[in-house]
């Protein structure tokens, strides 16, 4: 199993408009940060966790040429914005409907903003989705997509409920600042863990760099790497040397080799 981190910033992106500051003026290709996402590769099956305002910019990076299925933590623009941009998976080898995985909450969500793709009559290349609901009962257990196992992992971004997901040994929690005990039961024992990760002044509605730390080393996964990052972070350089050994930014490009599941 291969995961591509295709983006590791928070909402504005790293450069933020408009801003000045060291991180945003960094030659470090480190620091230069899309909207949060991961391509996973697994048994010849190629899945997304979200598609935000960067996915076209991402997949060409990246040379995706296969999506089978995409996945969603939640129903902020920074993860859905990028929706429209999968035209190209429906119609390249003829006409394929993509499948979307979600809570209810955020299918109800893409059909208001993305009204066209779901009308009864069709404006002719649109995108071609299916809607496969995660219901709240089925957030305690496995569901499957193309053979491949996913255990949701329900998480609080402020009040918002998120998914997380796991893949094997591979968990991924982006928006988050608060993981229910019964949750973090589903965590342990992972291999390598993606955990949300905003600045390090206290925040709303995500873990800021000492609380992210504190639950990586309860979970204890032999690498951790934190995502979702603000430029208020600080530089990737500087930063990395901070954190424990086995604990680290993750950026944009990055990828990361796991046993398949």
């Amino acid at each position: 199993m291969q995961v591509t981190f295709l983006g590791t910033g928070t909402s504005g992106g790293i450069p933020v408009l408009t801003c000045g500051c060291e991180v945003c003026n960094s030659l470090d290709f480190r620091d230069k940060r899309l909207r949060v996402s991961v391509w996973i590769e697994v048994n010849n099956k190629s899945f997304v966790i979200d598609t935000g305002p960067d996915f076209r910019q991402q997949a060409l990076r990246e040379q995706i040429r296969q999506l089978d299925a995409i996945i969603y933590t939640h129903e902020h623009k920074d993860h859905t914005a990028g929706l429209d941009d999968v035209r190209p998976f429906n119609y390249l080898h003829g006409i394929r409907h993509l499948t979307l995985y979600g809570h209810s909450r955020v299918l109800n969500q893409l059909k208001r903003e993305f009204a066209y793709a779901f009308d009864d009559i069709k404006y002719p290349g649109v995108p071609l989705l299916n809607l496969q609901e995660i219901a709240s009962e089925e957030t305690n257990q496995q569901f499957q997509i193309e053979g491949v196992n996913f255990t949701p992992i329900e998480v609080f971004h402020h009040r918002l409920p998120v998914l997380g997901f796991r893949v094997g040994g591979f968990t991924y929690i982006t928006d988050v600042n608060y993981i229910p005990e019964k949750e973090m039961e589903k965590i342990y024992g992972t291999e390598v863990l993606v955990l949300g990760a905003l600045q390090r002044e206290p925040h709303i509605s995500h873990f800021t760099l000492q609380q992210a730390i504190e639950i990586a080393q309860k979970i204890n996964a032999p690498t951790t790497y934190f995502t979702h990052i603000s430029h208020k972070m600080g530089l990737h350089a500087e930063v990395e040397k901070e954190l424990p050994a086995n604990i680290h930014l993750a950026y944009d490009g990055l990828k990361i080799i796991l046993p398949n599941p």
